[in-house]
This record gives structure tokens, sequence and C-alpha cells, in this order.
């Protein structure tokens, strides 16, 4: 395989379906042809979040770069900012909820998981192409 190199701005722009949040691959099936894993950075709004959910067969990470955020897991809510990274085990719940505009880096490892809905719609899951095309959650 040949290494490459993309920046953020030459990237599809996925926009969530549900207000305030956004998304960019690095690493996907699409641009890589690998499920090995699934990596980008998000932005969300502030006051944006993720449904309350799990992933199962995945591990995965958040790395916070810029603003604050809620992070909700089974042990409860804790405030990240600058500098934290999240890691959730397998079948782990978890949502991030935006205290102001938030930057991180997301990485989830196999890209071969379910994602399940714990408080929230199917909606969450939905984001929209700046090319106009839905790409939807596994």
């Amino acid at each position: 395989r040949m290494a490459y190199l993309f920046h953020e701005n030459d990237l599809p722009r996925l926009v969530s379906t549900v207000p305030g949040r956004e998304r960019v691959f690095f690493v996907s099936k699409e641009l890589t042809d690998t499920d090995a894993m699934l990596a980008g950075v998000m932005h969300y709004k502030k006051g944006a979040a993720s449904p309350l959910h799990q992933h199962a067969n995945c591990e995965h990470f958040y790395f916070i770069m810029e603003g604050k955020a809620t992070v909700e897991t089974a042990e409860g809510v804790r405030e990240v900012g600058p500098g934290d990274l999240i890691f959730f085990p397998a079948d782990n719940r978890h949502r991030l909820r935006a205290l102001e505009p938030l930057f991180y880096f997301e990485y989830q490892a196999p890209n071969q998981f379910k994602t399940t809905i714990l408080e929230g719609t199917q909606d969450d899951l939905l984001w929209e192409r700046k090319d106009g095309k839905v790409w939807v959650q596994s």
C-alpha cells in the first residue's frame, strides 16, 4: 500500500442531520481501502451532543484539541478539554456534549462494528456529505 497525505479541507465534510456536528474522515474504507480502523476529526458547535451510544467490537478514543465538553460513561459525567484523551473499550456506553465549540480527533478500531443508540434516534447516525450523498454510520 502507498502512504497518503490529505488535508482536512480537501476531504468530504460530513454534516450530521442532527444539527451541530461535522466530521471529516482521514482513514476510512472509502479513502484508504482498509477496515482496520476509522479515524478523523470532529467539530461540534456549543451545545451539540452525540447520542448516548455504544459500539460492539470496537475500541474507540477521542483526543480533545480545542474547546471543552462533558463526557458521559457508565461511571458518570466528567468535564474534558484540550490535551485530554478519552478511551472507550468495546461496548462501553458514551456521550459527548460540547460546552463550547469543540474540535477533537476520533479513532475507532476495527472499522467492523455496529453502533447501538441507547438515548436518541437513528437520525443521530445519519451524516450528509457536502456532495449531497448520505453516509450512514454502521
